[in-house]
């Protein structure tokens, strides 16, 4: 079995409260951020492809299979590229 090197966290919107930006029910990357960490954030690249920090309360954190993570991989790069054009 091949093991993956890339340590990607992923977690699942669970509310959005002052947050239009973020979708409940949605599954969005998390980038590693000690620091937000500490304050009880996360930061998640949203739907323009950008990160931004959010209360880790709106968000519980989901293991997903290496397919499912190169589909979100593949379809996150597509629309960012689609947007940049």
């Amino acid at each position: 079995m091949k093991k993956n090197h890339l340590k990607t966290q992923y977690v699942i919107c669970i509310r959005n409260e002052g947050s239009e930006d973020l979708v409940p029910g949605k599954v969005y990357q998390v980038l590693e951020d000690q620091i937000a960490a500490r304050a009880e954030y996360i930061r998640v690249i949203d739907d323009s492809s950008e990160d931004y920090l959010y209360p880790a309360s709106y968000f519980v954190a989901i293991a997903l299979p290496q397919a499912a993570q190169q589909a979100l991989f593949t379809a996150a790069s597509s629309s960012s590229s689609i947007s940049a054009a």
